[in-house]
């Protein structure tokens, strides 16, 4: 297939050159005007769409992405597919989709789960909203860059399912890192703690597979210092979507909001900026009751 890539960074680069290895013609671009071997650079994002059949962005936010939606839709051909793995706003996903609908292309949001190391080994997830025939088009890309793709449904579905999803995440690792501080002030050794909970009723992922305690459970980013594997700074930007979408159809996610509140406290007032978002373990540990 003949595919436009738009945003090769730490996501987006890996991912290309998973589909130039399956034998795809990548042509790219990015603003670095760097790309991973293997893909043809273009001098514009326009000119990296140009031809191609499915054009796959991954880009910061929403107002970056409806900007270079709206240079590259004017370059595609009808009944290409605009696929945006980008992590954005539902109405910025769904504003897209409605552009590119009346070009005559097919649109698709599907933001990933997996982080770096799910983009290089070619296991992501897709959270996948939009029209079944650009579903079926994109299957055989879901195919090579990740182990999953789940069609949500209409345009921008795909969003809602990772904010949701990762409003979760956000909200039960911070529970999890409250409970191994309570018990440590309670004499409960962590490997003990650790055999309970992940076999029982307290039993998530936070717990089981991403531990926020050094030396429990399998490996993680804690026992790398918090270097991170998902940043605190990307899981404040996810539950800040999750909140911004919440306000916009009036839901009550109470949990969510104060994820969001401690995780923006500890991103931009104590030192959490460019560190796992499972370190707000080592926060809660010095931190007393009488600290809201």
């Amino acid at each position: 297939m003949k595919i436009g890539f738009i945003g090769l960074g730490n996501m987006g680069g890996p991912m290309a050159a998973n589909l130039v290895a399956a034998g795809h013609a990548v042509t790219g671009y990015d603003i670095t005007g760097l790309g991973p071997d293997g893909v043809t650079m273009a001098a514009d994002a326009p000119a990296a769409a140009a031809g191609a059949q499915v054009v796959i962005t991954m880009l910061p936010n929403g107002a970056i992405l409806r900007q270079v939606a709206a240079e590259v839709i004017a370059a595609m051909a009808p009944g290409s597919v605009l696929l945006d793995c980008s992590t954005v706003d539902v109405a910025s996903a769904r504003a897209v989709a409605a552009k590119a609908a009346s070009a005559g292309l097919g649109a698709l949001d599907a933001p990933v789960s997996g982080g770096v190391g799910g983009a290089q080994a070619g296991t992501l997830t897709f959270m996948v909203g939009g029209p079944d025939d650009a579903f079926a088009m994109a299957a055989p890309l879901f195919a090579v860059m990740g182990q999953k793709a789940v069609h949500c449904g209409a345009a921008g579905n795909g969003q809602a399912a990772k904010i949701c999803n990762n409003m979760i995440l956000g909200a039960t690792m911070i529970a999890t890192c409250e409970a191994f501080a309570l018990a440590d002030k309670l004499g409960l050794d962590r490997q003990a703690m650790f055999d309970v909970v992940s076999t029982s009723s307290g039993q998530s992922w936070s717990m089981t597979s991403y531990c926020p305690a050094p030396g429990i459970g399998p490996k993680s980013p804690a026992d790398n210092d918090y270097q991170p594997g998902f940043a605190a700074d990307l899981m404040l930007k996810d539950l800040r979507l999750s909140q911004d979408a919440a306000e916009g159809v009036d839901a009550d996610t109470p949990m969510g909001q104060l994820a969001a509140t401690l995780y923006a406290r500890f991103v931009e007032e104590e030192g959490g900026k460019g560190r796992d978002f499972s370190a707000m373990l080592p926060r809660f540990e010095k931190r007393g009751r009488s600290k809201p």
